[in-house]
């Protein structure tokens, strides 16, 4: 294993572009750069466990899923020719006149890297509605690289816990690996509500949301009063 430099060390070598920083800044930024560099290496070290975590489950279930073409489909057809799957299940069923805003904020960001994203792993939007009315919304919103899927009746959803008894639903993140000719997961989003700490909302770390990460680098970083809408 290569030996890291100390941080703190080559947060020293920091060359600052605006020269007229009082002394007080420059300390705080670098102090503020070791730990940035720390956050980096420790994003790494969760990276690399999570590549190592050993088989997962096999995926027992023979969900069914309809695809544009309104074929049926088995997990294991949602990975075309690739070894892993990508699925997010958003929170657009039928019950829903419009989607989640936050599911439509990450999926937008999601939709400018899809192209980029399946050169290396399928991708599929999972939803409860049909395909034909999530993609008349994927249209609306300018999204042209999402592939929806519908699923077919509650079975997914219910074995993830994903749907309320008031019939709201709650998103999910999977991933998946193909093992020859059956499915095993991989990784799941599972940090839940619960799990959250005081006075922030529930996430995963890192964030894989654009919009919040964007917003931890600027003065006011997220607004606890503040959620994204559809429209402003």
């Amino acid at each position: 294993m290569t030996e890291l430099s100390d941080a703190n060390q080559l947060a020293t070598t920091r060359r600052p572009v605006f020269t007229e920083e009082s002394a007080a800044y420059a300390k705080a930024r670098m102090a503020l750069l070791a730990d940035e560099i720390e956050l980096r290496r420790h994003m790494t070290r969760v990276a690399e466990q999570r590549r190592s975590l050993p088989p997962g489950p096999i995926i027992m279930k023979d969900y069914r899923f309809l695809d544009a073409d309104n074929r049926q489909l088995r997990l294991l057809d949602l990975f075309g020719d690739k070894d892993a799957l990508v699925t997010y299940f958003w929170m657009y069923g039928p019950q829903r006149k419009r989607p989640c805003p936050m599911c439509t904020n990450w999926l937008g960001g999601v939709n400018g890297n899809a192209a980029d994203i399946r050169q290396n792993v399928a991708l599929r939007i999972l939803g409860r509605s049909s395909v034909e009315r999530q993609q008349a919304f994927a249209h609306e919103r300018g999204w042209r690289d999402l592939d929806f899927v519908q699923t077919i009746g509650d079975d997914y959803a219910n074995d993830l816990g994903l749907i309320n008894e008031d019939g709201s639903e709650n998103p999910a993140l999977l991933v998946f690996k193909r093992d020859g000719e059956e499915v095993r997961l991989f990784w799941k989003s599972e940090m839940t509500a619960e799990m959250a700490d005081p006075g922030q909302d529930p996430r995963d770390a890192p964030d894989i949301a654009p919009l919040w990460s964007i917003l931890d680098l600027t003065p006011d970083g997220r607004r606890s009063e503040w959620y994204p809408s559809l429209s402003y």
